[in-house]
């Protein structure tokens, strides 16, 4: 009698165990990475979040706020077309009435400046600069005898965060999030040898302690520290590259930042298998596609594959989807509903019909939402 007892108490406890893996979302990170609106635009973008995110499912947003946002700790890192506080709380209201978590996003460390010029961070603190011997071109080509990409403010700098900081507390605050996404991709430069403060220091070690002190800001506050997972990854080995992993030895930083940083890993024309890495080092991760929807596609489907046969451990880190589209909202939605051919991103050829953003998100998803029901 008591065996029976315990078999079938067993068999409840196995049935429960079971259901509840099955109620697990597929993709926990449902997301969409844009740029912030211009106060023009802000009620169509309103209405796209209503429209297009919330029936499709979307969870999050990654806004890529930087300095268009009327700050108030340092009013002169305005963007000239910034959003106010009201108009930041009508997103933050449709946002929370569609079930979407809202991440804003401020370039830390890297992409301090872009084409030929600066942003506004080095504009008005031009002592932050790691590189004040480079100077801006008054014509911008790549390659140069600078190897000047975008500049990078100095992580040792002792007033430079001070700053930043400010900046993030007031971002988050406003957009009333529990997270923060600080960029630090594509860094090339960092412990430059004129440096008088990072010269000769361990690039491995400046990137990790600025993901640490990044992180333990935002921790201050209960919110989290989600970062592009470039400079994590070993560029030359792997064959990745220059710009979709590093060269400079950053990659190292992966052992030595801390495991709740949430990795967003970016790879648009290969379904590179990183992931499976980030998770291994014991990272929650996101695959991030851009323009190309064969290789969002294969992407989507390896989420859904590493998490359905992961470890009971391992699988909760494969966390998720976050289509990308480096444009304006204006554009994005020109593009999205067929108002206008625009290319996606300044420094990339024209966008075809097949191979843009728009189509990316719309199949993406429409995958996303197929794996879904198979699964139920």
């Amino acid at each position: 009698m008591k065996k029976t007892i315990l078999s079938f108490l067993l068999l409840i406890l196995v049935k429960a165990t079971y259901s509840k893996d099955e109620a697990e979302p597929l993709f926990q990170v449902k997301g969409f990475c844009i740029g912030a609106p211009s106060p023009d635009q802000l009620d169509r973008f309103v209405t796209f979040i209503h429209e297009e995110l919330a029936p499709r499912g979307v969870n999050t947003l990654l806004l890529l706020v930087d300095y268009n946002y009327e700050y108030q700790s340092y009013p002169q890192l305005r963007a000239p077309d910034a959003l106010s506080e009201a108009q930041v709380k009508k997103i933050v209201k449709a946002c929370r009435d569609s079930k979407i978590r809202i991440i804003p996003q401020i370039n830390l460390l890297g992409h301090q400046s872009w084409s030929n010029n600066l942003n506004p961070l080095l504009t008005h603190f031009p002592e932050f600069d790691e590189t004040p011997h480079v100077k801006m071109p008054e014509k911008y080509v790549w390659p140069n005898d600078d190897a000047l990409y975008c500049k990078s403010y100095c992580p040792l700098h002792p007033d430079v965060h001070k700053v930043i900081f400010a900046l993030v507390d007031e971002i988050c605050d406003v957009f009333e999030t529990d997270a923060f996404h600080a960029g630090m991709d594509e860094v090339f430069y960092l412990g430059d040898d004129k440096c008088p403060r990072c010269s000769g220091v361990d690039k491995a070690e400046l990137f990790a302690g600025e993901v640490r002190k990044i992180h333990d800001h935002l921790a201050k506050n209960n919110r989290e520290l989600w970062i592009w997972g470039d400079r994590l990854i070993e560029g030359k080995r792997t064959g990745m590259g220059i710009w979709e992993a590093s060269y400079n030895f950053t990659w190292r930083a992966v052992d030595m930042i801390p495991k709740d940083v949430v990795i967003c890993d970016w790879h648009y024309e290969r379904p590179d298998q990183t992931p499976v890495y980030f998770a291994m080092k014991g990272f929650r991760v996101i695959t991030c596609p851009w323009r190309t929807p064969s290789t969002a596609l294969i992407q989507t489907e390896d989420m859904a594959r590493w998490r359905k046969y992961a470890t009971k451990k391992m699988k909760p880190r494969y966390y998720g989807m976050m289509q990308t589209t480096w444009t304006s909202p204006q554009r994005f939605m020109d593009g999205f509903y067929g108002i206008k051919t625009a290319s996606a991103h300044p420094s990339t050829e024209k966008q075809d019909s097949i191979n843009n953003p728009w189509n990316t998100f719309r199949q993406m998803y429409k995958r996303m939402s197929q794996l879904e029901n198979e699964m139920k």
